[in-house]
């Protein structure tokens, strides 16, 4: 059979007996890498082909945005405190893992770059090395720290131990999203506090930044330019999902909103009397060139052997994290929301992670690694959109199209479930959609079960029909543009474009990123719901089936889980938050069951976080 006489069907998929996996514990090494290789081999042309598609532009936009610029941004602690990265190693660690796995990897809508929590990691690991009297090299600890990381990577890949995730719910999912949402709020609030003097006037420049002085007036401006830049970001997107407008011109604010907010805001600053207030901007350096032009070879070998089996338990950490970071960020941007045709591949994609956190290492550049939410935006954006027919009165039949859950908004797992057998049901070919758009922001789920009269043709407002993802547009070519245009901006012309950005607009994208994740997240809807009104919350809200001291129960244990990892980073014991973090596994596998939950209840509050699909590549789902 041709690859492209196979059936792109999920359920087709799913009945090849062959590719399914007994468990976790290896029979054979490397036997995950080689069916992902297999599986995602005879769909590589077609990744490419694929990509002449409209939905590709707007995706590539809004993630380099969404990529870049949060990834400067967590690494300016990280940059002022080591004064060992500058942000050409940023922009070169987001470049290499778009290129990699765009190119050679089995799941290119997974972004990766430098996040949050390994600016972290890297920083606690300069706060313990740099309190000893014999500190070693900084860059060489951190590369034989990335390779025993890398080595870890590349045993756990070749032992099939991605198999674990069949354990991963959304449980686990929910929690450390809503950890990664409150981080960026976090991190936009440093951003702004960062800008004020401490002496009250101005503070001499800092060796790294082209930005002559900080000053008060700075910093009040730097806020009023975040407030700008979260409010016309969420004003775009309220626009997007509203009655005003042509639908075309509500798409394009909905693909472009973000971008143009971020634009005009920097913008604003150098708009009459803000610009004399002088706002602290981006700090840059030379073109290709290394924080401190340091060669870019980092010579780790040279480390001294006593601080390379020191590095090992830090390799350990950086394993753990990676390990439940990356495979999250890929079930994430693959979850069951997603009408997907392509396999996926967890083993090989992980094999591939431990080679560039090998050459991170090498290079003296953070180790990058999948992104929350950008993975899962990334493939939002490439959705398309269409609508059912028309209701055939005389013949007294309707024909619909499944109501797919928007990934705006996790949903429980009976739905989740409830969603996925609508889908395997339906045919993809059997004509019902008469026209498709598409958007970033799906409607949330009251707003599809609410009909909308805005969303019907024009004349057609009494139909009352909704827009439902009927496919996804899996390429490879929005990822590398998007790391591609990293490298564009180590430039010299597009440096100093960068560096006219103020770091208040990026404390505006933190906020407006951080707060549109916590909005679709799981645990702040069970929160909202007790606050909505009964008469006006849906008859089939899966949550009325669940007692309230349960919902209690439930999130109570996901906000401990939560308030522990987020206590452990403002401490020296940060390099312990992995671990935090991988305990939600067991916490759901052993500790959950046990609590006062009927099984009902547990398959309301909880579910698989991807489709048996996806899940196919780890042995299936709990």
């Amino acid at each position: 059979m041709t690859p492209g006489s196979m059936s792109r069907s999920p359920s087709a998929t799913l009945c090849r007996k062959e590719s399914s996996m007994s468990g976790w514990v290896p029979t054979f090494i490397c036997r995950g890498i080689i069916r992902d290789i297999r599986a995602r081999s005879p769909y590589y042309a077609s990744d490419w082909v694929d990509a002449w598609n409209y939905r590709v532009v707007p995706a590539i936009v809004l993630i380099f945005f969404a990529n870049v610029l949060p990834g400067i941004a967590f690494s300016l602690d990280l940059i002022e405190t080591t004064q060992q990265y500058g942000v050409a190693e940023v922009l070169l660690s987001s470049f290499m893992a778009a290129f990699i796995f765009s190119i050679f990897g089995a799941q290119p809508l997974c972004i990766a770059g430098v996040t949050g929590p390994i600016t972290v990691l890297n920083k606690t690991i300069f706060d313990i090395i740099e309190r000893q009297p014999d500190a070693p090299n900084y860059l060489q600890f951190v590369g034989w720290v990335y390779l025993w990381g890398a080595i870890l990577h590349w045993i756990t890949a070749a032992l099939n131990w991605c198999n674990f995730l069949k354990y991963v719910t959304l449980f686990s999912c929910d929690t450390f999203g809503f950890y990664v949402s409150w981080v960026y709020l976090q991190y936009g609030v440093q951003v702004i506090t960062r800008q004020f003097p401490s002496d009250g006037g101005s503070t001499p420049p800092n060796p790294s930044s082209e930005t002559p002085t900080s000053t008060l007036d700075g910093a009040f401006v730097g806020i009023i330019l975040a407030i700008l830049m979260t409010v016309t970001s969420f004003l775009f997107r309220t626009l997007s999902r509203s009655a005003y407008f042509h639908r075309h011109v509500r798409r394009f604010l909905a693909d472009y909103g973000m971008p143009i907010s971020l634009v005009a805001s920097s913008a604003m600053a150098y708009w009459g009397r803000i610009n004399a207030a002088n706002p602290t901007t981006l700090p840059t350096g030379h073109a290709f060139m290394p924080a401190g032009d340091r060669p870019w070879l980092v010579h780790f070998w040279e480390l001294d052997g006593k601080w390379v089996g020191i590095a090992l338990p830090f390799g350990f950490a950086l394993w753990v994290l990676f390990f439940f970071d990356h495979n999250v960020s890929s079930l994430m941007a693959q979850g069951t929301e997603f009408p997907l045709r392509k396999p996926p591949g967890f083993h090989y994609d992980f094999f591939l992670l431990g080679i560039t956190t090998f050459i991170a290492g090498l290079l003296g550049v953070p180790a990058p690694n999948g992104l929350i939410p950008q993975a899962p935006i990334h493939t939002t954006s490439l959705l398309v959109m269409g609508h059912a027919k028309k209701p055939d009165v005389e013949e007294g039949s309707v024909h619909e199209s499944p109501r797919i859950a928007p990934p705006s908004r996790p949903i429980e797992g009976e739905r989740r479930r409830t969603v996925d057998k609508r889908r395997q049901r339906d045919d993809d070919d059997d004509g019902t959609i008469t026209r498709t758009s598409s958007r970033i922001h799906a409607p949330r789920m009251d707003e599809l079960l609410e009909p909308d009269p805005t969303q019907a043709r024009d004349g057609e407002g009494d139909e009352r029909r909704h827009e439902v993802p009927i496919a996804v547009v899996e390429q490879r070519v929005s990822n590398l543009a998007q790391g591609s245009l990293c490298l564009v901006l180590l430039t010299g012309p597009f440096l100093h474009v960068l560096s006219l950005i103020p770091r208040g607009v990026l404390a505006g994208l933190f906020w407006y990123m951080g707060l549109d994740a916590l909005q679709g997240n799981g645990i702040t809807h069970r929160i909202l719901y007790f606050f909505r009104d009964k008469a006006l919350t849906p008859a089939d809200e899966p949550l009325r089936r669940v007692r309230k001291s349960r919902i209690i129960l439930f999130v109570a244990v996901q906000l401990v889980g939560f308030g522990a990892t987020m206590a452990i980073t403002q401490t020296i014991a940060a390099i312990g938050f992995p671990i935090i973090i991988f305990l939600l596994v067991p916490i759901r596998m052993w500790l959950i069951p046990r609590l006062p939950f009927t099984v009902e209840e547990l398959a309301i509050l909880d579910g698989p976080t991807a489709s048996p699909f996806t899940m196919e590549s780890v042995g299936g789902s709990m």
